[in-house]
C-alpha cells in the first residue's frame, strides 16, 4: 500500500480509503468485521463514515472495530443529511452540528474525528454559522480538520474565502462524486483542489457498480444498486452510460484486468486525487477494488480510458484555452 499526505494536514493516509456505507446494511456485522480486517491487512489506515449510514449503525460497528487501533487510523464522519423526523436534525446549523458531533463521537467510541464533513451544502443556513461551529469543534479538539462533501466549486471557494477572512478553521478535504461515468468534478472542483492544495477523496469510483463488468447495453445486475435503488437508477439511467460500461468492460478484458480494479485505478491516477473511497458488500467485491491500490496506470492508458466518454467541458467559453 502506498501512502500520501492528506492535503495540507501533514497526515499520512493510504492511497485508498474504505467507505463504510454498507456496514450494518448490505454487510452485517461479521461481514463488516471481515472487510475491515482485510483492509487493515492491505495497509489501509483511512476509513470514511457518516451519521446517516444505516441510521447510525455503521458508526457503531466501525467504533467497535477500531477500538484496539484507533490511534493508527484516520476516521471521518459527516453531518447535514436528515437523520430522522426531527426538523432540526438536518442541515448545517450550529444546533445540528453540535448535537450531531456528540452522537457520532459516542457511536464511534472516540474522542475526536480526524475529518468532519459537511455532507451537503445547506442553502438555508448562513455559511458563516456553519464554519464558526466547525471552528469551535476544531478548537475543542473534537475535530482535527474540516471537510465538505457534495459542494460545488463556487460553494467551496466561498467557504474558503469566508474562513480566511474570519480566521476560522479552513476546509482541508473535499469529497466529490467522481468516476469515469461522472466527471463533472474535473471541470472546476479538481482544479480548485490542486490550486489550494486540498485533499480530495472521491466517492463512487465504480459508478455504483456500473463499471464492474456487470452492466452493458444488454445486461443488468438485478441484485445491484442500479436496479434496487431509485436514486441510483435515476443517477445512472441514461443509455449512454450502459454503452460506456460495455466499452469499458471490453477495454479491461483486453488488458486482462478486472473492470473494478481498472475503474479505481483510473480515479486514483488523477493527480488531484488523494485517495478514492472504495466500498463493498462482501469480501469478494472488496478484493477487486483493493487491487486498484497497486495498479500503476500509465498516462497514455488514462487518456485511452478517458476517451471512452465525451470530452469534459472546460470552465469557460474561451475554447482556445482548452489546450492551455
Amino acid at each position: 500500500m502506498q501512502y500520501t499526505t492528506l492535503g495540507r494536514t501533514g497526515v499520512q493516509v493510504s492511497k485508498l480509503c474504505f467507505g463504510t456505507m454498507s456496514f450494518g446494511g448490505d454487510a452485517d456485522e461479521s461481514t463488516s468485521a471481515a472487510m475491515f480486517a482485510r483492509c487493515r491487512e492491505a495497509g489501509i489506515n483511512f476509513f470514511d463514515c457518516a451519521n446517516i449510514y444505516s441510521q447510525g449503525l455503521a458508526e457503531k460497528i466501525l467504533g467497535r472495530l477500531i477500538k484496539d487501533c484507533r490511534d493508527e487510523l484516520v476516521i471521518t464522519s459527516k453531518v447535514g443529511v436528515s437523520t430522522g423526523d426531527d426538523p432540526n436534525g438536518r442541515g448545517l446549523s450550529r444546533h445540528n452540528i453540535m448535537l450531531a458531533v456528540e452522537d457520532s463521537l459516542r457511536r464511534l467510541g472516540t474522542d475526536r474525528l480526524d475529518v468532519y464533513f459537511c455532507h451537503i451544502f445547506d442553502a438555508e443556513t448562513p455559511i458563516e454559522q456553519t464554519l464558526r461551529a466547525m471552528d469551535d469543534l476544531v478548537r475543542q479538539g473534537k475535530v482535527l480538520c474540516v471537510g465538505v462533501s457534495n459542494f460545488s466549486a463556487w460553494q467551496t471557494a466561498k467557504a474558503l474565502g469566508i474562513s480566511r477572512t474570519l480566521g476560522l478553521a479552513p476546509i482541508q478535504v473535499l469529497q466529490p462524486m467522481y468516476s469515469l461515468a461522472k466527471r463533472t468534478a474535473e471541470i472546476e472542483i479538481l482544479p480548485l483542489a490542486r490550486d489550494e492544495n486540498l485533499a480530495v477523496i472521491p466517492y463512487s469510483p465504480l459508478g455504483a457498480g456500473l463499471l464492474t463488468g456487470k452492466y452493458s447495453t444488454t445486461r443488468r445486475d438485478k441484485k445491484g444498486r442500479l436496479n434496487a435503488s431509485k436514486i441510483y437508477a435515476a443517477r445512472y439511467g441514461a443509455d449512454w452510460l450502459y454503452k460506456l460500461a460495455e466499452d469499458f468492460t471490453a477495454y479491461a478484458q483486453k488488458l486482462g484486468v478486472k473492470p473494478a480494479t481498472l475503474a479505481v485505478a483510473w480515479v486514483k491516477a488523477n493527480p488531484a486525487v488523494t485517495a478514492p473511497i472504495i466500498g463493498a458488500r462482501n469480501l469478494e467485491q472488496l478484493e477487486d477494488s483493493l487491487a486498484g491500490a497497486d495498479y500503476q496506470m500509465p498516462p497514455e492508458q488514462w487518456q485511452q480510458i478517458s476517451a471512452l466518454t465525451a470530452p469534459v467541458p472546460i470552465a469557460t467559453d474561451r475554447t482556445e484555452e482548452a489546450k492551455s
